[in-house]
């Protein structure tokens, strides 16, 4: 009985916590960019690199297949492009799924959309289409 007593307690601390960047409703390209981009986090010494993957969204905010590569500029050899190109499907997927407002949920489907992803960190941008 004395261990049901702290439950209300841990209940109510869990209840406070902040929610995740993505638990409010996207309205907005710009908004979808902007949460995906908060996702990334570059592979250490990746110098100047990018990569853009190309991607689709249902309705639920998740992936319609997996994201693709369609441009990668990365210095170093075949495993350092991977792992760029790892690091920017982890920090998609991540993100994922996603929490799209009604009228941005109507017109997403199956749109192909592209995300940059550059380091450093500051400089990705989104593009649609």
């Amino acid at each position: 009985m004395r261990g049901m007593a702290r439950y209300p307690t841990i209940v109510g601390a869990l209840l406070a916590l902040p929610l995740p960047a993505n638990a409010a409703s996207l309205n907005t390209m710009n908004e979808v960019g902007a949460t995906l981009q908060a996702c990334w986090t570059p592979p250490a010494n990746s110098g100047n690199s990018s990569v853009t993957l190309s991607f689709s969204f249902k309705r639920d905010g998740t992936l319609i297949g997996p994201p693709k590569p369609t441009a990668i500029k990365v210095s170093g050899n075949d495993k350092a492009r991977q792992a760029y190109v790892d690091a920017a499907t982890a920090a998609l997927r991540n993100c994922l799924p996603l929490s799209f407002s009604p009228d941005l949920a109507k017109g997403i489907p199956g749109k192909v959309f592209t995300l940059q992803f550059n380091s450093p960190k500051d400089n990705a941008k989104a593009v649609q289409q």
